[in-house]
This record gives C-alpha cells, structure tokens and sequence, in this order.
C-alpha cells in the first residue's frame, strides 16, 4: 500500500507497510540486483497548507559482487525515509521533497522508495576487508595462495637492473 487516498488522512496519520518485489517496474533502469523483496513500512500524516509528511523504513537484500575477486556477496541494504510531499512548489527546498499537483487526490509514496533505495545502496563491496583480489596477469584468485607468475618488475627500473647485472660480470 504506497498509494494513499487523501481522504484516509481525515482520520488521521495511515501507517503504510508493503513488500516491493525487486522485479516491480519501478526499479526498472536500477542497476541493482535485488535478491529479496523491498520491505517498507511507514507513517504518512498531513501536516497542513496542502503538505504531507512520511516517515518510514526500507529493508531489502541485494545481490552484490567484490570489487576485488568479484565472489558474490549477499548485502543488506536499509534506509530511513523521511519525506515531504506538498501542493506548494515554492516549500521544496529539501531534496526529499515531492511536488504533488494542486488536484491530487492520493499520494504516490514510491518515487520516494525507489530515490531513497538508490541512495542506501552501496556503491563498492568488498567480500572482506582483507581480500587479496584476483591476480592482473592470470586471473587466479589470490584469496586462495599465490598463483604461479613471476613478480611484477616495474619497467622504470629496468636501467639500473642492467647496470647491476653488468657490474656484477
């Protein structure tokens, strides 16, 4: 229920709880894959001159990958909502702020899930903060030992490396 009649705010605040799917259209052109339902929950009151106030919560999971040996990482992702919704175009100062047309008769909640949910998603991940990664040359998974390529031997030093050999001859 993230589409709310106006008129149920007549009786006061309307408390709002619902379960998104993470194949629902509206995150279509997220590039986020959601592994769990987007679990919303929230409180929307009207808080005079034509604004509307929504305090909530979103809980889901996503399927993210290291950034560094790219292994599947499961990671829960949280927000905490707190939106106005108005009629008045000149109060939307705040970036969480909705314009509503002057003859709305309910309120869409989920632009505000879908912009908080980008938000609260994590940009990189890391399996673990110690993770080694996977090796330039061959790809191997350094997490699991060292693979077999001989060291990185930066080209700049490449002069005194000839020199050496040569002094040593």
């Amino acid at each position: 229920m993230l589409q709310i009649d106006l008129r149920e705010l007549a009786r006061g605040p309307v408390d709002t709880r619902a379960d998104v799917p993470g194949t629902d259209p509206l995150f279509e052109g997220v590039n986020v894959e959601l592994s769990e339902p987007v679990r919303v929950a929230g409180r929307l009151q009207d808080a005079g001159d034509g604004r509307f106030y929504w305090r909530g919560s979103l809980t889901t999971r996503m399927a993210g990958q290291c950034r560094r040996c790219l292994a599947p990482v499961p990671v829960a992702v949280t927000a905490h909502v707190d939106a106005l919704f108005s009629r008045d175009p000149d109060a939307l100062e705040d970036p969480s702020s909705y314009l509503l047309a002057p003859d709305a008769t309910a309120i869409d909640l989920r632009p505000a899930v879908r912009e908080e949910l980008l938000l609260a998603v994590p940009q990189w991940v890391v399996c673990r903060d110690d993770c080694r990664g996977l090796c330039p040359r061959c790809g191997k998974d350094l997490n699991a030992g060292p693979c077999s390529c001989p060291p990185a031997v930066d080209q700049r030093w490449h002069g005194l490396v000839a020199l050496r050999d040569k002094l040593r001859d």
